[in-house]
């Protein structure tokens, strides 16, 4: 078991309240889901924050904590605005629910600069396909289920996948989410957008809810492990829920293209913070 890391200090919780519904209204207008700031934040600032350290395994599960309040909010304004596809959401999370508590077990495995290190790279790798997405051919074969979405110009897009893949790449997001503490979106939008060939704005609320899932699971897990400090999540935990809903309503303000760069944005400022540090 941890010791209490965060005391009753009411600029300490104001700080965690400011960081939680900043990297939750990003990660809600993404698809991310916050963890790419909660988890380097937390890794990099405590001492300043805090005055304590935070190590890997705690980070990772108060950033799960605190991602299962943001993406409840952001869900639940998605559903309202029929961008969630519920049914692909269930596929991905058949697999990403148990990995996560998988993931979440592993954790305190890893060297913490080998993992800030390698959280880094990783999401650079990510930033990549995304900035050359249109330089990588989709996949174009036939999927078995097959969906269609209509966007707010009156433009009809076909995506769709197998059980087999949606299974695979959900258990992958749940391991991501679990170990690192990032919600997998970093892993399941890309995927989304090249291999299943989602809209932007479908892949980021269908992410969200994929994300609640695993969050919910991972942190579970991380609770049980003593990984976990009630204060800081329960500090986190009002931007949270107010960065969620934020995120969400901000995202169907903006276009496609935007929302893409904005994605591209924060995941290369975070990656190459990581990486240098």
């Amino acid at each position: 078991m941890y010791p209490i890391v965060m005391s009753w200090d009411v600029p300490a919780m104001l700080v965690m309240f400011m960081l939680g519904l900043i990297a939750s209204t990003f990660g809600a207008i993404v698809g991310l889901g916050g963890g790419v700031v909660i988890v380097p934040a937390l890794l990099l600032l405590g001492p300043s924050m805090l005055g304590k350290n935070i190590d890997t395994p705690l980070a990772v599960g108060v950033s799960l904590g605190a991602l299962v309040f943001t993406s409840f909010t952001s869900t639940l304004t998605f559903v309202k605005e029929g961008k969630v596809d519920l049914r692909s959401a269930l596929f991905f999370s058949i697999s990403s629910g148990p990995l996560s508590v998988l993931g979440a077990s592993l954790t305190s495995l890893f060297d913490p600069e080998i993992f800030r290190r390698a959280f880094g790279y990783f999401m650079l790798f990510m930033v990549m396909l995304l900035l050359f997405r249109k330089h990588i051919k989709p996949y174009t074969g036939n999927w078995r289920y097959v969906r269609k979405y209509t966007d707010s110009a009156g433009v009809e897009q076909e995506y769709g996948y197998n059980v087999l893949p949606a299974l695979l790449i959900g258990g992958a997001v749940g391991l991501i989410a679990g170990l690192l503490g990032i919600g997998g979106g970093i892993l399941l939008i890309p995927t989304m957008l090249l291999l299943f060939r989602f809209p932007p704005h479908m892949a980021t609320a269908t992410s969200m809810a994929v994300i609640f899932v695993s969050a919910l699971f991972g942190s579970g897990m991380h609770l049980i492990r003593g990984e976990w400090d009630w204060l800081l999540v329960l500090s986190l935990a009002p931007g949270a829920l107010l960065g969620g809903w934020i995120g969400a309503r901000i995202s169907r303000r903006i276009s496609s293209v935007l929302l893409i760069r904005i994605m591209c944005g924060t995941l290369l400022l975070f990656a190459v913070r990581m990486i240098l540090t």
